[in-house]
C-alpha cells in the first residue's frame, strides 16, 4: 500500500499547534441553532456541530476505518498555549495532543488537537495510535462533546498539509 502523503511532512514542533487565523466566529448559540446551508451544507454540520465522534463519521462516510497519525504529544504544563479558554478548566500540567485523521489507504482527511490532563492522558488512551472514540469505546467510556463553537479561517500549515487552499472550518469543545 503506498500512502498519500510522507509521513515526515506531518511534524510539529512541539512548541505549536495549528490554529486557525480567523474569518468568522461563531459562539454557543450558533452550534445550537446551526449555520444557513449556504453558509455550511447539511453533512458538514452534522460533522462539525454535531456532538457525536467525528473519527466515527468520517469511517462511515469514506466506508474505510479511520487511523491516526500522531504528530506531536506535548507536556504544556499550565501554559495557555493558545488554545481556547475553556482548554484552562482541564487541571494542569497538561499535555497537548496533536493528530492526522486518515483512511486506511493514506488519504488525510482531518487534523485535530486535543488537550488532556497529564496525570490521566494513559488512564483513556492506552493504544496513542487509536483515535479518541476508539480508545474510549474499548475502556467503555464516552466522551461527551459540548461543542462551544465554530471558526471559519486560514492556515498555511494546513494548507500545505492538506494540498489545498483555504479557508478550513474548525470547532471547539
Amino acid at each position: 500500500m503506498t500512502l498519500a502523503f510522507q509521513p515526515t511532512d506531518a511534524v510539529v514542533p512541539s512548541d505549536q499547534w495549528y490554529a486557525l487565523d480567523p474569518l468568522w466566529q461563531g459562539d454557543e448559540t450558533i452550534v445550537q441553532q446551526g449555520l444557513p446551508h449556504d453558509q455550511l451544507s447539511p453533512a458538514w454540520q452534522i460533522l462539525m456541530l454535531g456532538d457525536g465522534s467525528p473519527t466515527r463519521h468520517l469511517q462511515l462516510l469514506t466506508r474505510e476505518a479511520t487511523e491516526v497519525d500522531v504528530i506531536d504529544m506535548s507536556l504544556v504544563g499550565n501554559n495557555a498555549d493558545n488554545a481556547p479558554a475553556l482548554i484552562q478548566m482541564i487541571p494542569g500540567p497538561r499535555l497537548r495532543r496533536q493528530v492526522w485523521l486518515r483512511t486506511a489507504s493514506g488519504q488525510r482527511l482531518a487534523y485535530a488537537t486535543s488537550w488532556w490532563e497529564a496525570a490521566h492522558v494513559d488512564e483513556y488512551l492506552q493504544n496513542r495510535s487509536l483515535p479518541i472514540w476508539a480508545s474510549l469505546a474499548r475502556l467503555r467510556t464516552e466522551l461527551y462533546r459540548d461543542v462551544r463553537g465554530i471558526c471559519y479561517g486560514h492556515c498555511p500549515e494546513l494548507e500545505q498539509a492538506f494540498g489545498e487552499t483555504g479557508p478550513f472550518w474548525g470547532r471547539h469543545y
